[in-house]
């Protein structure tokens, strides 16, 4: 690729791309446009995901060993294809555009501003107050291992299980994991946030040694804190597929219970060199998410 940039044609669109060269992972000697060359193979399956729901951008425009900051407002120089959804904050009702995005024009555009990592909303406009997903968040504090994180996962989905509802289980891209029910219209944030912090106190009650409930810092101690915080309006989780700004240019994954249960996966498993070829051969297996469908039932 050529320093000075180049354009590309996407869905009837033409996207400028510019410091393709420009080192975005030392380390691994990866650069933005390698990092632009991913988001574009990956958006068939990351774009359903993305579908309705308001985009937080993360932005790192000197690579990862530079200064980044999270941007929720579509930029002004944003083109007019770009779709945006009006927001009041809850505040001072302050009204924002947030970008969504519709097709790869839209995803290689925001990345190309130096947006390695994509977070989502929980909700779809315009419902932006109804979320259709309940998030478990894990996050292991800094004596706990990845291992505890699976073993507090399988807790987690055994809980579900007892519920009655399913959840999908992906990789954070970091140190911990995401569980996700979808969840059918008409919920609100304030029930789905209670709803897993009850579930979450359970466990922790049930598994001391291994659980606890966000308090504050959740990346302290031993155990793994179950950040239920993250199901309000406003808040944002990595995307599925998402990279992140981390050595060796991870991904969130989406991943099997049959993995979890092995034990033997790790967040370096999934990196930008590796996620494409995983997707063709195992397909999207967060495909299931999309489908909500479930209420949230009265826990026993």
């Amino acid at each position: 690729m050529s320093a000075a940039g180049e354009t590309w044609r996407l869905d009837g669109r033409t996207v400028a791309i510019t410091h393709p060269d420009k080192l975005y992972w030392p380390n691994a000697k990866l650069t933005k446009g390698d990092m632009l060359g991913y988001y574009r193979a990956m958006a068939p399956v990351m774009l359903p995901h993305f579908r309705d729901r308001p985009v937080t951008l993360r932005l790192f425009p000197r690579g990862i060993g530079g200064f980044s900051y999270y941007r929720r407002s579509l930029p002004q120089d944003a083109p007019d294809w770009l779709r945006r959804v009006t927001y009041e904050t809850e505040t001072d009702r302050h009204a924002i555009q947030l970008p969504l995005v519709d097709d790869a024009a839209g995803l290689i555009w925001l990345a190309n501003l130096g947006a390695i990592e994509f977070h989502l909303w929980g909700s779809r406009a315009p419902r932006l107050h109804e979320p259709d997903v309940a998030i478990f968040d894990l996050d292991p504090g800094e004596e706990a291992t990845f291992a505890h994180t699976l073993e507090a996962a399988l807790r987690v989905r055994d809980a579900l299980d007892e519920a009655g509802v399913r959840g999908y289980p992906k990789t954070s891209g970091g140190s911990g994991l995401h569980i996700y029910v979808p969840l059918a219209p008409g919920q609100s944030f304030d029930g789905v946030r209670a709803w897993v912090k009850d579930l979450a106190g359970r466990l922790a009650a049930a598994y001391p040694d291994l659980i606890a409930v966000a308090h504050g810092a959740t990346h302290r101690g031993d155990r793994v804190t179950v950040d239920y915080a993250q199901n309000s309006v406003g808040r944002n989780t990595a995307a599925p597929y998402t990279l992140r700004a981390r050595p060796g240019a991870p991904v969130s994954m989406p991943v099997t219970w049959a993995e979890v249960e092995a034990g033997r996966i790790r967040p370096a498993d999934f990196t930008l060199a590796s996620a494409p070829d995983r997707v063709v051969k195992v397909g999207d297996l967060f495909r299931p998410v999309l489908e909500g469908g479930q209420g949230l039932p009265r826990l026993r």
